[in-house]
């Protein structure tokens, strides 16, 4: 009995360009003389360096260490000596240089000692912290640390496992490739999942445009010892998206501002099992990825990439063609446009798409909205694009927040059936970056305010508690002298008085020379000890006339 499968709200069908990249077997694209290692690889914290200029390093040793929970390690990709740890182009849709470390290589690609890792006798929580360190993230899209995803939260277990296979996006053919070729591992990828979300139905989502595949998968999932279901659902962009595969296997929907997790089910990319089963049963970290090189090259096709390869290194060997207008990281949908062609492969490059005029020609001007709502017809996300452009376009980012901006996921769709021809996806970007930066200045804001506050109560409780002990001391002293009888209170002259004014500022004089005298004197030159001694012979000399003044007051009295 087939599934029943639902449909999502929107969508569009582009064309899929799949076949001219999926045909050729994959080749390991060679050794580069330089990797250029981003430490940002990830949502969440960037990696910290664990390593100086100068240092060798091995294949898969660890060059950066996560910083904290949300957060993943960065390995080398080969062996070699770093080189520099500074600022480098990055391939990020800000355009901006990330601090990254730069390590030539040797040539030897020679590895660091490393062994499988026993998942079934390691408590799950240690498991996803080694993960982590093994610098897992997801390979779909979004570089979420996979360690903190595996964590199927308080009740310690997540009812559905869905893998999404379903590689939506137009041109992108490595995740196909990769379950033709790696079925069996990426299932054994999806045990370890399961043995840790505690899963009890695994869903495997794959578009029908992918054939070989679907059958694949089929065939690795009858020789396992659990159930796994491949199930095969219409091609439709964007389908491919964590929540559109899981409404269509489900027909559930994960509430706005939410996790999967709450509804009992968590999604996984196929390239993310695969890395997985070979982190867990080779030791290997990731440090490499399928690669789709495609659009205006003579020989489109998918490589193995060393993270940290140039992106020139990969167009050379597919075959750079005269023409090229531009360069994608992704598909065209929502690719983000390199700033130039030595930024590195990093763990989200998952297609690298040449462009031209004749596959890709220029848009016309955008025109105005004409609220024709075609783009509230194609969202996904069920929005209403057309006012989250209005908002974001006249810096209304509250409005915009209002009508569920951060819902949405940049797909594109809108853009593609504009008439207009308006870059709505640019305009919701501005607006996300806009907001995030508010969020950033307020927090800094609020912080400096809570350290003023806070060191003003300081300054108000110490001068509190030091009229509270000035306080108590005079109620002591008083104590003191009603507990003594009037006839024995003895009365002091202005003479003693004075005298022991004198006498306290001398031991106050002698207690700071003792605080400034040098301590080290051990190993000093006989000059410097003879002024040494000079200098404690004019002080002698001076503490000496300043008693004078005290032994005259005695005789007078």
């Amino acid at each position: 009995m087939s599934r029943e499968l639902h449909r999502f709200k929107g969508g569009v069908h582009p064309p899929d360009h799949k076949a001219e990249s999926n045909r050729r077997p994959v080749h390991a694209a060679p050794l580069p003389k330089k990797l250029v290692i981003p430490l940002r690889q990830h949502l969440g914290n960037p990696a910290k360096p664990v390593v100086e200029v100068g240092d060798p390093v091995k294949k898969g040793q660890m060059i950066a260490a996560a910083d904290g929970y949300i957060s993943a390690a960065v390995h080398a990709s080969s062996s070699g000596v770093v080189t520099a740890i500074d600022l480098q182009p990055v391939p990020h849709i800000s355009g901006l240089p990330d601090l990254c470390i730069t390590i030539e290589t040797d040539g030897r690609d020679e590895w660091i000692d490393h062994a499988p890792l026993d998942y079934l006798a390691v408590e799950p929580s240690q498991l996803r912290m080694q993960l982590r360190d093994m610098g897992l993230v997801g390979l779909g899209g979004a570089v979420f640390p996979t360690g903190v995803k595996l964590d199927p939260g308080a009740t310690q277990q997540c009812p559905t496992l869905i893998i999404n296979g379903g590689e939506c996006e137009p041109w992108i053919t490595c995740d196909d490739v990769l379950m033709r070729q790696h079925a069996g591992e990426v299932l054994e990828g999806v045990a370890i999942m399961r043995h840790l979300m505690g899963s009890t139905e695994i869903l495997v989502g794959i578009e029908d445009n992918k054939p070989e595949a679907i059958a694949a998968m089929r065939a690795a999932a009858a020789r396992l010892d659990f159930a796994v279901e491949v199930v095969v659902i219409p091609t439709l962009y964007p389908s491919g998206g964590a929540k559109q595969m899981t409404e269509i296997l489900t027909g559930k929907q994960v509430p706005s501002g939410k996790r999967s997790t709450d509804i009992g089910l968590q999604v996984f990319n196929v390239g993310t099992a695969y890395a997985l089963a070979r982190a867990v049963h080779h030791g290997e970290p990731l440090i490499s990825r399928l690669v789709t090189v495609t659009g205006h090259v003579l020989r489109p096709q998918n490589f193995e990439v060393l993270i940290g390869t140039p992106m020139h290194t990969l167009i050379t060997l597919a075959g750079d063609r005269d023409g090229t207008t531009g360069v994608l990281m992704g598909g065209p949908m929502m690719g983000v446009p390199m700033p130039n062609l030595d930024v590195p492969v990093v763990k989200a490059t998952n297609c690298i798409l040449v462009k031209s005029k004749e596959l890709f020609p220029p848009l016309p001007n955008a025109l105005p909205c004409i609220r024709c709502t075609r783009c509230a017809d194609a969202c996904p996300a069920e929005l209403q694009p057309q006012e989250l452009f209005r908002f974001a376009k006249a810096g209304d980012f509250g409005r915009a927040q209002e009508y569920h901006l951060f819902d949405c996921i940049e797909c594109g769709c809108c853009s593609y059936v504009c008439p207009s021809h308006i870059p709505l996806v640019d305009f919701y970007r501005y607006a996300k970056s806009e907001i995030w930066a508010h969020e950033k200045d307020k927090r800094a804001s609020d912080l400096a305010r809570e350290r003023h506050e806070f060191r003003q109560f300081r300054l108000e409780r110490e001068k509190k508690e030091k009229a509270e002990k000035l306080a108590a001391k005079a109620q002591a002293k008083r104590a003191e002298l009603a507990a003594v009888p009037p006839a024995e209170r003895a009365v002091p002259s202005d003479a003693d008085a004075k005298k022991a004014l004198i006498a306290a500022a001398l031991a106050r004089a002698q207690a700071k020379r003792s605080d400034a005298a040098p301590k080290n004197i051990d190993h000093l030159t006989p000059e410097q000890l003879h002024q040494i001694e000079e200098i404690e012979a004019r002080r002698a000399k001076i503490r000496e006339l300043a008693r004078q003044p005290l032994e005259s007051e005695e005789k007078n009295t």
